[in-house]
């Protein structure tokens, strides 16, 4: 077996999102810098009837009707995603140790509709009508599971979930893997389909949710001074991460370094972050330390900026507290909404790209500067700029704090 390493190299990236199927198509609706929000027909007749819905996602079509009769949305986005990465690594499954290979899969809510829609069988009377693949359809371990099965993949194979921080943790969890020498490569991301009526139901109750119903694409404007809440919205993201010996070994190039990770709990509140943003800085902090990096040597951050007011001046604080001056800021949630347990593996790919592209896309609907909210939030069009290193941030609700830092290659 390999001995242990510090290097991760990103070699593979997979996308779904409201943005479009594929991460080039993702990320050129980004610099766009135009909401995908719209009205969406499954949540008619509540208080917020807005989403960011993947469009065009016909699972047979896209993952085919063999796999498709089985596989719950999350699922399949998670499916899709994991091909594409693999494609876009230049991997052959069939080719791989299958021991060798890990996949690890955050999600936050998993699959609630199918929950919901067999207790209503069961609340009917007709528990003889309950699918006898009601669980295995649904569990959170089964994005992982599947990804393995459809691409053969026998090494470790976990589910993760830290609320909105799942995706990032997933990726933190594969990296401990490469760098233990126990895998050679890990397919990591998150999955989530959210788009529910009771998700929404409930994030509304809560006062997550923007209530700017009658203006879709202008309802989520992380950082802005007008800011409400977020829109929920669905995607997967995978990337594949690799043992920079194997990479080089079979000729692959690297996308970007996965440098750092450090992850926190505020243990303040089970919903309410921090309000000064301690966890979230100690996450960073840590992150920055596991990279070897000081604070001035990032050029950029890609915020977990959900629009939400506690959220959004609490992260400020945070990015002040581990940046002496903040470097340039970006908030993906204003055009593709927050996929939940998905986000923070979507904005990680993303980061990449912006590594690789030395661009950062636009943060969406950011327009009017909160004085309470000292940074330079990239708005309005894409920033074309050189960057060597960037972090992307991710938290959710317990508290739960993740960051990550990229290295251009």
């Amino acid at each position: 077996m390999p001995g242990a390493c510090r290097e991760v190299a990103v070699t593979g990236l997979g996308v779904v999102s409201p943005a479009g199927i594929g991460a080039r198509a993702t990320w050129d609706g980004l610099l766009t810098g135009r909401s995908t929000a719209a009205r969406d027909p499954g949540l008619a007749g509540l208080p917020v009837d807005i989403s960011c819905q993947v469009p065009d996602f016909d699972t047979a079509r896209l993952v085919g009707r063999k796999a498709a009769w089985r596989l719950d949305r999350f699922v399949a986005m998670a499916l899709l995603a994991a091909r594409h990465a693999v494609a876009d690594a230049g991997l052959v499954p069939g080719d791989w140790d299958a021991a060798r290979v890990g996949v690890v899969i955050g999600t936050g809510t998993a699959s609630m509709e199918r929950y919901v829609g067999e207790f209503a069988k069961l609340a009917a009377g007709r528990p003889l009508d309950i699918s006898p693949l009601a669980v295995t359809r649904s569990v959170p371990n089964m994005a992982a599971a599947e990804i393995a099965l459809d691409l053969t993949a026998q090494g470790p194979n976990f589910a993760v979930s830290t609320a909105c921080a799942s995706g990032s943790s997933a990726l933190g969890v594969a990296r401990d893997l490469l760098r233990a020498g126990t895998c050679d490569i890990v397919l990591a991301g998150g999955a989530e389909s959210a788009r529910h009526p009771i998700p929404a139901a409930c994030f509304h109750r809560m006062g997550a949710l923007s209530a700017r119903v009658a203006d879709p694409a202008g309802a989520c404007r992380p950082f802005d001074a007008a800011r409400d809440g977020f829109v929920l919205s669905e995607g997967a993201a995978v990337l594949v991460l690799e043992r920079p010996a194997h990479a080089r070994a079979r000729g692959a190039r690297p996308r970007a370094q996965l440098a750092g990770y450090g992850a926190t709990c505020d243990a303040y509140h089970y919903a309410a972050p921090d309000p000064e943003g301690r966890g979230a800085a100690a996450a960073l902090t840590a992150a920055l330390a596991d990279a070897g990096l000081t604070p001035g040597d990032i050029d950029h951050v890609n915020a977990h900026g959900t629009g939400t007011r506690l959220n959004d001046l609490a992260e400020a604080r945070a990015l002040h507290t581990v940046f002496p001056t903040p470097p340039a800021v970006t908030s993906l949630k204003g055009a593709l909404g927050h996929a939940i347990g998905a986000a923070g593996a979507i904005e990680a790919a993303v980061t990449v790209m912006s590594l690789q592209e030395s661009c950062i896309p636009p943060t969406a609907n950011h327009e009017d500067r909160d004085l309470d909210i000292d940074l330079d939030i990239v708005s309005k069009a894409p920033r074309s700029t050189p960057l060597s290193a960037a972090a992307s941030t991710s938290f959710g609700f317990g508290g739960q704090n993740a960051a990550l830092v990229f290295r251009a290659v």
